[in-house]
């Protein structure tokens, strides 16, 4: 029951700093989004290797090279994490926060939907009817703003094909995290040097509080991911699952309270529909855990 209990408490330190990550981009804000992803990239990368080397994990990525489908897997996986990062930052850049905190509530029902279409497993009742009410929920707001909420739904399918690719990679976490970051970091390093050199960069340009805090972003992309990893350990993927929500509930509060993001009663009621079908799907998910196992 202590270990459970502390790897509960690492899930909600890892979700809760999650959910307090739009502080940090808010504060890079006028760094332009792929200048911030570059920075990401590149320093969670070294802190990454600083983690290996520690952990003496260096076999497990060479072995990654020597499986060409783990490593095309992974090549696959690198383009979709990239991408969900960026999206990220721009959500957060151009006042869309709300729309992020939508995507990684809706993403857990996209997840079920790629296990239908891709891995042939069956969706119970309650799985159906969560998942059309989270489309009744964004059905509701592309009515009410006549736009498609397309960060909300590009943030959700790109984590759920990228959950899809490890979850089927046989690779472990920080390995392969290290492998998709050091496939990008060329790329990263070039944009920053050429950033700094030409003086149209933020980092080594003049701008003390860019140098300081640009730097951050491979800690706290780091810290989490350690904290995920040592409550995986210790609980139950079920208390895991309900836990996930701690990291959109912390985006939605900072969206509108924080950041002043409107939200009327239509978009609240459109999330309402959302928070139910995710009420269902994880109230299914927790009987479906204490149910014996079929003969």
């Amino acid at each position: 029951m202590e270990d459970r209990a502390k790897g509960a408490l690492y899930g909600v330190l890892a979700y809760g700093l999650w959910g307090f990550f739009p502080l940090y981009f808010k504060a890079v804000a006028k760094v332009p989004a792929t200048e911030v992803l570059a920075h990401r990239i590149f320093w969670s990368f070294l802190v990454l290797l600083v983690l290996v080397a520690v952990t003496r994990r260096g076999g497990e990525i060479r072995a990654v090279f020597r499986n060409r489908k783990a490593a095309w897997m992974l090549c696959g996986s690198t383009l979709l994490i990239a991408t969900n990062w960026l999206l990220f930052v721009i959500s957060v850049e151009t006042n869309r926060v709300l729309e992020s905190s939508l995507g990684y509530f809706i993403n857990p029902l996209v997840n079920v939907l790629l296990g239908r279409l891709f891995l042939s497993e069956r969706l119970r009742g309650a799985q159906r009817a969560s998942l059309i009410l989270a489309v009744s929920g964004v059905v509701l707001l592309v009515a009410l703003h006549g736009k498609v909420p397309w960060i909300s739904l590009a943030l959700a399918v790109t984590f759920a094909f990228y959950a899809l690719l490890r979850k089927t990679a046989p690779v472990e976490s920080l390995a392969g995290l290290t492998f998709e970051t050091g496939i990008l970091v060329p790329a990263a390093l070039c944009y920053i040097v050429w950033g700094a050199v030409s003086g149209n960069g933020a980092y080594l340009t003049g701008t003390a509080r860019f140098d300081r805090l640009l730097p951050l972003a491979g800690i706290i992309t780091a810290v989490p991911l350690l904290a995920f990893g040592a409550a995986a350990r210790r609980v139950r993927l079920t208390t895991l699952g309900f836990l996930q929500y701690v990291s959109p509930t912390g985006h939605f509060l900072l969206a509108v309270f924080a950041f002043g993001e409107p939200f009327g009663k239509g978009d609240l009621a459109a999330f309402l529909l959302i928070w139910t079908g995710l009420a269902v799907y994880t109230v299914d998910a927790f009987r479906k855990f204490g149910e014996p196992p079929r003969p």
